[in-house]
């Protein structure tokens, strides 16, 4: 496994620097203006949050060791979720470090790096709340999630196949649906297993994991546009997260955040 990722690393180098040659590119535009800007919604801990006005976490933490490999700075811009892949094809930006998650009908529009984190859906509830015990629990109850995501197709298709469905509600972020069931205003909320995973572990007399995840598995990745201006931009990167799954620095960085180190595919995983 080491030969095979520092084989993928020095063949990725040398292409970059052909390819530096050949033509003008996206990472060509970055290295020269020395600065990469990327996007996320700082709303979406353990991976991106505002903690004191700063901004913070896993994305922040990864893509900052990112950026000291490709030799540049890093230049971060906090938007709406909804507004980020619109965004990004509108050449607002150059890169999306918001985790998405790699979906077979995105990859047909956005090139993808290789997977930073785990995005199968866990729910989150009230600590206390007896009456829910295991995800069908969530039957005939009322449920938060966040718009136009794919934890939330994969929440509707769920619930879809319980006796009496659950009652979705749709959020702007995830916080604001944490708000709500702190208050009483829904039973539960799903995303991915590391965001509830957090969100238990940070307020733990609040909320609690509701254990096992469902769904199919599936992965986050960060995401630039689909064509071929990208394609150099999107190996310099998985060179980069392939040499920190090596030394260790993904590994610090998610124990770090969450306690312990997913077990990450390093190569593109497949997906339906």
């Amino acid at each position: 496994m080491k030969k095979t990722i520092l084989s993928f690393v020095a063949a990725a180098t040398i292409g970059l620097g052909l390819a530096g040659t050949a033509q003008a590119d996206l990472l060509s535009d970055i290295k020269a203006k020395g600065e990469i800007v990327a996007a996320t919604e700082m709303h979406y801990a353990p991976f991106d949050l505002l903690k004191d006005g700063e901004y913070v976490g896993i994305d922040r933490d990864l893509f900052d060791e990112i950026a000291k490999d490709l030799g540049v700075k890093a230049k971060y811009i906090d938007l709406p979720w909804n507004s980020i892949l619109p965004g990004l094809e509108a050449g607002k930006f150059d890169f999306v470090i918001a985790p998405v998650t790699i979906t077979a009908e995105r990859m047909k529009r956005y090139s993808f790096t290789l997977p930073i984190g785990n995005a199968t859906v866990a729910l989150a509830k009230k600590a206390g709340d007896s009456s829910i015990a295991k995800p069908e629990d969530i039957a005939g109850k009322v449920v938060g999630t966040q718009k136009g995501t794919a934890q939330f197709e994969q929440l509707k298709a769920f619930s879809d196949k319980l006796a009496t469905p659950a009652d979705i509600r749709e959020y702007t972020n995830i916080d604001e649906a944490l708000a709500d069931m702190a208050a009483g205003r829904i039973s539960a909320v799903a995303n991915s297993l590391p965001l509830m995973g957090y969100a238990a572990v940070q307020r733990p007399g609040l909320f609690e994991l509701v254990m096992p995840p469902f769904g199919d598995p599936k992965f986050f990745g960060w995401v630039a546009t689909g064509d071929e201006n990208s394609k150099t931009l999107i190996e310099a990167i998985n060179a980069s997260l392939l040499k920190m799954h090596e030394d260790g620095r993904l590994k610090a960085i998610n124990e770090k955040w969450l306690g312990s180190n997913p077990d990450l595919p390093t190569t593109m995983p497949e997906v339906k």
